[in-house]
């Protein structure tokens, strides 16, 4: 709660059992923990609830590395996605308007607080990389193994969908198709989670 209020997110108002956090204009209502179980999705509720404005997001054309997502639908991958981003200094994450909500509270909860720091938006993903001048990156199964692969500062990551990978209409724009090789020698494991998956593509990026 503190990283939203310290972040550019416009405070609404602050529902508490107690008066623990310091507010501008007083903004925080006292209530009891019942009524806090009321308005929270949680089923355990933390002592605090936060109403702000959802900022408007634009896309940065001069972002130097940014991530995007093509029908990501896991909040939780969501989530960790996000603080995946904010871990490895990627502050643009741009999602397909199908790609689950970065606001779910369960996405909400995921992020740990990066979601402050992390500008998330959503947008027609064809039409956002064909108008790129970035090389972009997708990982596929059959891709070539990132491990042997000279990687930019620069440039657009695309991660699919849990189930489907990059849609076929994502991937005709892909510049770059990569994989991360399997070293299990029974190789029954079909793919990598989406989020288990980013941070070792991100990991690699940085890395040089």
């Amino acid at each position: 709660m503190k990283e939203l209020l310290a972040s550019d997110y416009e405070l609404e108002m602050l529902y508490a059992t107690a008066d623990l956090l310091y507010t501008p204009d007083n903004r925080c209502t006292l209530i009891s923990e019942k009524e806090l179980k009321k308005i929270s999705h949680l089923k355990t509720p933390q002592l605090v609830l936060g109403v702000f404005k959802i900022p408007a997001a634009t896309i940065n054309p001069t972002a130097k590395l940014t991530l995007a997502l093509d029908g990501v639908r896991d909040p939780g991958n969501l989530g960790t996605i996000i603080r995946l981003c904010d871990w490895f200094g990627v502050s643009q994450l741009v999602c397909s308007t199908d790609t689950v909500d970065c606001y779910n509270p369960k996405t909400v909860q995921a992020t740990m607080g990066s979601l402050a720091r992390v500008k998330v938006i959503y947008t027609d993903l064809k039409d956002y990389l064909s108008a790129t001048s970035l090389p972009v990156y997708g990982a596929f199964m059959d891709g070539e193994h990132i491990y042997d692969m000279a990687l930019p500062a620069e440039g657009v990551i695309v991660m699919g969908n849990e189930a489907n990978g990059i849609s076929s209409a994502i991937e005709s724009l892909v510049t770059q198709k990569t994989a991360i090789p399997q070293f299990g020698t029974v190789r029954a494991t079909e793919s990598l989670n989406v989020a288990t998956a980013t941070a070792i593509i991100l990991n690699e990026f940085r890395r040089g």
